[in-house]
């Protein structure tokens, strides 16, 4: 592969102003648009030797053919033509959304001449005022109910209210309380008006100034002995109290913001939306990000703000970001252009707002691992990441059992390996293994060590028993059952996974070789760029961002990470100075020198507090902690 691209612009042609780049693949399809506010700077970085670039990056520059660009004025003009091209020419390698089209919302008919209430999912509806999205429809339909008792607008449809007016009888909706439009032949199209955009106005948030004056009214009737009219009033007050209790108060009471909380790994993101009006969550938007191009958190903010504001109608005022952009400052620009006013773009660092981002951030963990885990676990899905294993890892059958192996340590001490066992594409956890390792801080030598183990296995002949086939239980020679069969230790793997690149991949690859085992094929999934390597090779292999084998071998890594973390930390509980470290005010250099004064572990946690301070630099204090602490253990 030459290091130089041939469609490289010459030195100076490039304009050092702002603007929108496109790479063109050789059918002209635009694969990646980008912006920038010195065009020269930021395409140099495309153009470096090939082999100093993001694997995922230079897939996207081969890949393409020519590059052009559009010189704007300014750094908020290259934005908005960045938003435009993304969504008029959908480039493969930029961040592509799964977001939440699908999900209910409240819509407000303004347009109409009475307009009225509706659950819908369609976002294009002429002079509509949205709120939520909800996670279901019961929700939208519930707020609904209690909203009509309090603001009796209309919910009927567009035939039942045209029959309605020309017929001069209520709708049926309205027969039965559930219409309070002017088909229900109650109130004036002008009067109806008016409690459409008291509906609208309490939905936006202004709700205290709804319950002070049902209040104020309730007790006036009540006070001039109106009690049917109090009794109204107080039903109303219930229905806005019922509506609030659905979403409590996280900020303050006249905060209006949006809030973005965000997981990712190199290939994907998840984003919780949430809406904050006057100081309670309104609704939340979750979408996933699948992402090609490597890019900062930074950038990854800017996508997603464009994407959530692009043709948005209701803007607020503060949004807030796990990450401020390098471009916020346009950002926050091209914001005012869209609300009108003034947009605060900020980060949410202590209080009630970092409160909140941390709940955003972790719902937008669980469902990261949602995203990656549906498409393990559907059967289609797996049956596509094991053909297309076979494929890019050359295999002649497709690898039905795969083990993968993981080191963890703490600074080469509490060395320990995992292994962990997908069949079929899917977890084996009554085979899951965890070694022991002398300590060491090569983690090429553990790797080795740990497979040697684990394939000395594969060369033992299995013990003739006889197996109970109803009930997988090993009978003995009278016929007594004497446990259940345990799982096949022995059973060889088709595919060997070592979490790691290519120096752990070439150690499992010596381990096969020593262990004459070389029919077992072996990769390895480096975590930095999620690229899998081959022993051998001095490229890896690049999956693709969707393809469901990068999931599962990305899914096998994380398990094997996981089980191998457990397996440390019990190990962890009965090392002494792992215990010590955790009493407060017990430094390494005390450590030592109460293990040096007592000796041995046995000797210390026997002895009393007095005796622990006798020790140089242990007080009263601290001689009854470490006391207490290692008597609990």
């Amino acid at each position: 592969m030459a290091d130089v691209l041939p469609y490289k612009p010459r030195a100076g042609e490039i304009p050092t102003d702002p603007g929108v780049y496109r790479f063109r693949d050789a059918d002209g399809r635009v694969l990646y648009v980008g912006k920038a506010k010195n065009l020269r700077q930021r395409l140099s970085n495309y153009f470096a030797p090939l082999r100093t670039l993001h694997e995922r990056t230079r897939r996207m520059v081969t890949t393409a053919s020519s590059v052009e660009w559009t010189v704007v004025p300014t750094d908020v003009d290259s934005l908005q033509l960045e938003y435009m091209w993304i969504k008029e020419f959908d480039p493969p390698f930029n961040v592509r959304y799964k977001d939440d089209k699908s999900y209910p919302f409240m819509a407000v008919t303004l347009a109409d001449e009475a307009p009225r209430v509706i659950v819908t999912r369609n976002r294009k509806i002429p002079g509509a005022r949205y709120f939520g999205p909800y996670p279901k429809v019961w929700a939208v339909h519930e707020t609904i109910d209690l909203m009509i008792k309090a603001f009796p607008i209309r919910t009927c449809s567009d035939a039942s209210y045209k029959r309605a007016m020309q017929t001069g009888r209520p709708c049926f909706p309205g027969q039965i309380g559930k219409c309070g439009g002017p088909c229900s032949m109650t109130v004036t199209i002008e009067e109806h008006r008016a409690m459409v955009d008291d509906f609208v106005a309490f939905m936006a948030g202004g709700d205290e100034r709804f319950t002070r004056e049902l209040t104020k009214r309730m007790l006036s009737a009540s006070a001039g002995m109106d009690y049917e009219a109090a009794a109204k009033y107080r039903d109303k007050l219930s229905a806005i109290e019922a509506v609030l209790g659905k979403s409590a108060l996280v900020l303050p009471s006249d905060e209006d913001a949006d809030l973005f909380g965000i997981a990712e790994d190199e290939l994907s993101a998840a984003v919780q939306h949430f809406v904050i009006r006057k100081g309670r969550v309104r609704g939340v938007r979750a979408m996933t990000i699948e992402k090609e191009i490597d890019i900062s958190r930074g950038e990854l903010v800017d996508q997603v703000l464009q994407r959530a504001y692009g043709e948005a109608q209701d803007v607020p005022r503060r949004i807030l970001v796990p990450t401020l952009p390098d471009d916020a400052l346009e950002l926050e620009e091209w914001l005012r252009t869209r609300r009108g006013r003034k947009v605060e773009l900020a980060v949410a660092q202590r209080g009630q707002r970092a409160d909140l981002m941390r709940t955003a951030t972790l719902n937008a963990q669980q469902a990261l691992i949602r995203h990656k885990t549906r498409r393990t676990s559907d059967y289609i899905a797996r049956t596509q990441a094991l053909t297309d294993l076979q494929d890019a890892l050359g295999m002649t059958e497709a690898p039905l059992r795969i083990e993968c192996f993981d080191i963890s340590h703490l600074s080469g001490t509490n060395v320990v390996a995992s292994m962990v066992v997908f069949e079929d594409g899917l977890p084996r956890k009554d085979q899951y293994r965890s070694f022991g390792i002398a300590e060491t801080t090569d983690d090429t030598d553990s790797m080795y060590q740990v497979l040697r183990r684990r394939l000395a296995y594969l060369d033992r002949p299995e013990p003739v028993v006889t197996i109970d086939p109803t009930t997988d239980e090993v009978v003995g020679e009278d016929g007594e059952v004497v446990g259940k069969r345990k799982p096949r230790f022995a059973y060889p793997p088709q595919l060997l996974l070592v979490d790691g690149g290519k120096p752990q991949v070439e150690a499992a690859a010596r381990a096969l070789r020593d262990a004459n085992h070389t029919e077992i094929a072996v990769c390895g999934i480096a975590k930095r760029l999620e690229e899998v390597w081959l022993p051998g090779e001095d490229f890896p292999v690049i999956l693709p961002r969707t393809s469901e084998a990068l999931y599962l071998l990305q899914r096998l890594r994380d398990e094997a990470h996981r089980f191998a973390i457990i397996h440390q930390r019990k190990k962890r509980k009965n090392d002494i100075t792992s215990v010590l470290a955790e009493v407060p005010g017990l430094g390494a250099s005390r450590i030592k020198v109460l293990l040096k004064h007592f000796g041995s572990v046995t000797a210390l946690r026997a002895a009393p507090p007095g005796a622990i301070e006798e020790v140089q630099g242990i007080g009263p204090v601290l001689a009854q902690n470490i006391h207490t602490h290692l008597s609990t253990r």
